[in-house]
């Protein structure tokens, strides 16, 4: 299989409401479509990076200088004959956060095609230990006032779906509203997380605990920032409280990873393909956390198009062992796709394998145009 170009599009992809956690207010994503042509074109794999400053330190430019840095390594395919020379290209890079959106886009992009080339399921290639052929998705409620928060709550319940992930801010006020409507709607039937993105200190974290208990909060995660030293004191506290701690922001990378468990404050992992460099590289991650009895959820980046969501899908059906599901919420989420299909769950969250080959998407290449934000950036073998 012979690559004959790789183009890079930056993309933004418009919301259908504004969606909003502690650090960002949304109307859109800003993601990073990679598009590899192989074969004089018979063949199209695609990929995708959410990059986001605030996580990996990536944005769409920095994806894009670094897939380009990606493809004139020496151990990049050019040619590939079997899915071993992905993987010694992947293990040939630095355990670094801030190229892991890049690199989980042209991993993804090299995958899709390899598979659509052998006419297979992209999740083939790694280990079936763990597979499943259904997962129940959860819903997440952003950063709102109640009465949406109720509504939204609502709709979920609707759906037969009792996991919520509920992202807060540091308004303690704001926080039980929004708790409240939850426990309103659902009563005792929630299975409940929140989420803070880091920006609680240690103060405004003990503060919450018991409101966090008072309405059975199961899950916190990653209350503080990656650097705040107070974290250690709080873990105690929440452990107390029978809270579990879930690092997210803090666990881009394996050596993350074993950081933490050598530290003991956070007991579970939020997993992300474009946050954690794609799927060798969440693999590796999945499969140290299983050795060291670490929990971990299955999630995704907000705004993610059809791809991230089927390559999201691909990883969960391999991870029963997986706490939680986050991901597939293209048509609850997205005004435009560039997939032809949405990629999104059904009553109760169920989602099953996607069929076909690849990543078993279709991309609409004149949507994928129509919301690109600049010229793509085109590589070819001769360039290199």
């Amino acid at each position: 299989m012979k690559i004959g170009k790789v183009t890079i599009y930056a993309v933004r992809l418009p919301f259908i409401f504004e969606f909003s956690h502690s650090l960002r207010k949304r109307l859109w994503a800003n993601n990073v479509v990679v598009q590899i042509n192989v074969n004089h074109g018979e063949i199209v794999g695609y990929g995708e990076a959410a990059p986001r400053s605030y996580v990996t330190g990536e944005s769409q430019d920095s994806v894009t200088k670094s897939i380009v840095r990606l493809l004139h390594k020496k151990m990049f395919p050019w040619e590939i004959n079997d899915v071993s020379q992905i993987w010694d290209l992947i293990d040939s890079l630095q355990d670094r956060s801030n190229h892991h959106s890049a690199v989980c886009a042209l991993e993804m992009a090299l995958l899709d095609a390899l598979a659509r080339e052998e006419k297979k399921p992209l999740y083939l290639y790694f280990p079936k230990d763990y597979f499943t052929p259904k997962i129940y998705y959860g819903s997440v409620i952003p950063l709102t006032d109640k009465i949406r928060a109720a509504a939204l709550c609502a709709s979920a319940k609707e759906m037969g779906i009792n996991s919520l992930r509920l992202k807060m801010g540091t308004n303690y006020e704001q926080n039980k509203s929004t708790l409240d409507s939850v426990r309103m709607v659902f009563g005792d039937n929630c299975d409940l997380r929140v989420d803070v993105n880091g920006v609680w200190d240690y103060t405004s974290a003990v503060k919450h605990l018991p409101l966090l208990k008072d309405h059975d909060v199961k899950v916190i995660e990653q209350p503080f920032m990656p650097s705040d030293i107070d974290i250690s004191k709080f873990a105690r506290l929440a452990k107390n409280h029978g809270l579990i701690l879930m690092a997210d922001e803090s666990a881009c990378s394996l050596t993350d990873v074993k950081h933490i468990y050598k530290k003991g404050d956070y007991q579970m992992i939020n997993m992300r393909l474009s946050k954690c460099g794609g799927f060798r590289n969440s693999v590796k991650i999945i499969e140290y956390l299983r050795s060291n009895s670490l929990s971990f959820q299955i999630g995704c980046q907000l705004g993610e198009s059809g791809l991230l969501s089927s390559a999201g899908r691909a990883l969960g059906i391999l991870c029963s062992d997986a706490l939680y599901y986050d991901g597939s919420y293209d048509k609850f989420l997205l005004k435009e796709n560039i997939t032809y299909e949405h990629v999104s769950f059904g009553k109760l969250g169920l989602a099953n394998p996607l069929s076909g080959p690849g990543l078993g998407v279709a991309v609409n290449t004149k949507t994928l145009l129509a919301l690109s934000i600049k010229p793509p950036t085109e590589i070819t073998p001769n360039q290199i």
